[in-house]
């Protein structure tokens, strides 16, 4: 209650004489906070980032760059980084996520394609935290710490303790061997707004520099919203054969970059059990358990085509036990 009345506080100075209303308009993983402000003629969005937890500074820095892209994101109104506040303009309330159906998903991932690609164009190096060997390893590592050991309740042996490890080194160095364009990081049917211009991003303050693959697997292999690879395959072409006009660096081989793209799949698949397991043990989220079945059939479907991860298959296989995840189709 303390933090909302300094939030209040703080919108009273920056919206002096006006008439607001304040109500929740989401939350998301980490400790930042979003609230709609209602006044008589429009709606503005605060984002409240307590500084202990939280530094706004990235969500700034990269509204700017995505901003300059030509990217609908929203525009920054106010900022108090000290006090952890942004006033921020408002995109509305319905998320691809609220509006995706068999119907409208073919314009909304095209258009959720022509975003990405403004997004790669505007890379440079140096603007955004490199998406490095240590960041990726230390993401895929949240797998047997959260995942298999509180998750599952499994304790790995020695043997299978070098399985795995031996299958995340290879699956690092295929990512790193992909070419570096900015990655937004969580480029999904929850962080993408139908609006006008469409689509509206957001939540990418975690922005960073790294694999060309990386956005599009978060947007077709949705944690959130599942398809049948018929269409992932179709969505994945047409941003390849854009990409490939816009001359973004990925290759004249659409099946060896889909090949990159189920690589770099895996890579995200095993971080986000990791994290969705975190977010139940250690912060007590429980609504991140019912997509978790979903990840790990992107997971293994994956792993399946691939002799290289056939020993990770088969470590899957024993770590779940009589548990085995089936019947789950996309």
């Amino acid at each position: 209650m303390e933090r909302l009345a300094q939030v209040q506080s703080w919108l009273q100075q920056v919206l002096p004489g006006q008439n607001f209303d304040l109500a929740p308009a989401s939350s998301d993983a980490s400790f930042r906070r979003y609230f709609r402000v209602s006044m008589d003629n429009r709606s503005l969005i605060v984002m409240d980032a307590p500084p202990q937890q939280e530094n706004c500074a990235p969500f700034v820095h990269v509204a700017q760059l995505f901003a300059a892209a030509g990217v609908h994101v929203p525009e920054i109104l106010a900022q108090d980084l000290a006090q952890g506040f942004l006033l921020l303009s408002d995109l509305g309330c319905d998320t691809y996520l609220s509006k995706l159906n068999d119907v409208s998903a073919d314009a909304l991932y095209r258009d959720a394609n022509k975003a990405l690609i403004k997004i790669q164009l505007a890379s440079k190096p140096n603007q955004l935290p490199p998406y490095d060997g240590a960041l990726l390893m230390r993401e895929m590592q949240l797998f047997p710490e959260w995942y298999v050991a509180k998750q599952l309740q499994v304790q790995l042996t020695p043997s299978q303790r070098a399985v795995l490890e031996n299958a995340l080194q290879v699956i690092l160095d295929n990512v790193l061997a992909q070419p570096a364009v900015y990655v937004h990081r969580d480029y999904h049917a929850r962080n993408l707004m139908v609006s006008e211009p469409n689509p509206g991003v957001l939540d990418f303050q975690d922005a960073v520099y790294g694999p060309i693959t990386y956005d599009l697997v978060s947007l077709y292999k949705d944690a959130y919203i599942a398809w049948d690879e018929e269409r992932i395959l179709d969505w994945t072409i047409r941003y390849w054969e854009e990409a490939k006009r816009a001359h973004l660096p990925v290759g004249d081989d659409y099946g060896a970059f889909y090949r990159d793209f189920e690589w770099m799949g895996i890579q995200r698949h095993i971080k986000v059990l990791g994290i969705f397991a975190r977010l139940y043990h250690r912060d007590g989220k429980v609504g991140y358990l019912k997509d978790m079945p979903l990840v790990l059939a992107y997971l293994r479907t994956a792993c399946e085509r691939y002799r290289a991860l056939g020993p990770l298959m088969e470590l899957l296989d024993e770590m779940h036990g009589s548990e085995q995840q089936v019947g789950y189709t996309f």
